[in-house]
């Protein structure tokens, strides 16, 4: 259905959205901001609707006849979004407990779902003034302080030692025990931890070889870098291996998944006990 459209210079424009509803949350970010909590207890600040309403605005003047999603908006009954094949997919502010942190690693995710696949994804960092973005067929890349777009790929697995990266503000007990397992294969284990979609990017421009996702996470938190990580050679599947995918059922929460650089090795086989 992106037939019709020239994805790069969609995805570009995307770019300029996403910048500015940076500068949008960075005037948050500069002032004594007030904290809410939404249904699911999960908070809320006035940058998280700055920058929700700054995309909106945008993508619609973009492409008015393509609907969005975002995470701040009223949810779509599935009913309705099971007819979209293309539409938009937002999380104006990923990373929002970082915000409240101050630590700098919160993003604007942009991504555009064809058929239940990300063929659009733009990430931008306020704090660092850094973008990361992708188009199917088109390559990942990364910008930093408005510089030229430099290409990236995933990283060449290492026999013995291995990156993983993974989360500030989340852990499990299954994280636990799939990291022990980890360390029971490889001689050096490294952890880089990083809030927000940055994780995703650690993969993608080859900082880190695996994030492994056992925690919850909605479709808006994860459809942007995933186009990255493709396009830079890597791979986002579920645990049982299979791709992850977008807009399949009524929740709008993703299962756990995997995501990696090498597809060489099965790292569903780090799951549950070890011997």
């Amino acid at each position: 259905m992106t037939d019709s459209y020239d994805l790069g210079s969609l995805c570009d424009s995307c770019i300029d959205i996403a910048r500015e509803a940076g500068r949008k949350i960075l005037e948050v970010y500069e002032t004594e901001f007030d904290i809410e909590h939404k249904d699911d207890k999960s908070p809320l600040t006035k940058a998280d609707i700055a920058s929700h309403h700054t995309i909106i605005d945008g993508l619609s003047a973009l492409t008015p006849d393509i609907p969005i999603l975002s995470e701040e908006s009223a949810k779509q009954p599935f009913e309705e979004r099971s007819q979209w094949q293309l539409y938009w997919l937002v999380d104006p502010l990923d990373g929002t407990r970082e915000f409240i942190k101050r630590n700098g690693e919160f993003t604007v995710n942009i991504a555009l779902i064809d058929n239940h696949k990300s063929v659009i994804g733009v990430i931008h960092v306020p704090v660092l003034n850094v973008d990361y973005f992708a188009y199917e067929q088109g390559g990942a890349f990364k910008v930093e302080q408005g510089g030229a777009a430099q290409p990236i790929t995933v990283k060449q697995p290492e026999a013995d030692r291995i990156v993983v990266a993974g989360s500030r503000s989340h852990g499990s007990e299954a994280m636990q025990q799939y990291m022990k397992n980890i360390a029971g294969r490889y001689t050096e284990v490294e952890m880089l931890s990083m809030g927000s979609s940055l994780k995703f990017c650690l993969v993608a421009e080859g900082r880190a070889d695996l994030y492994p996702r056992l925690g919850l996470t909605s479709e808006w938190d994860t459809a942007a870098a995933q186009c990255i990580v493709e396009q830079a050679g890597g791979h986002v599947t579920r645990t049982d291996m299979s791709i992850l995918e977008y807009n399949t059922k009524d929740s709008l929460l993703n299962p756990f998944f995997f995501v990696f650089g090498n597809d060489q090795q099965d790292w569903s086989s780090f799951l549950g006990e070890s011997d």
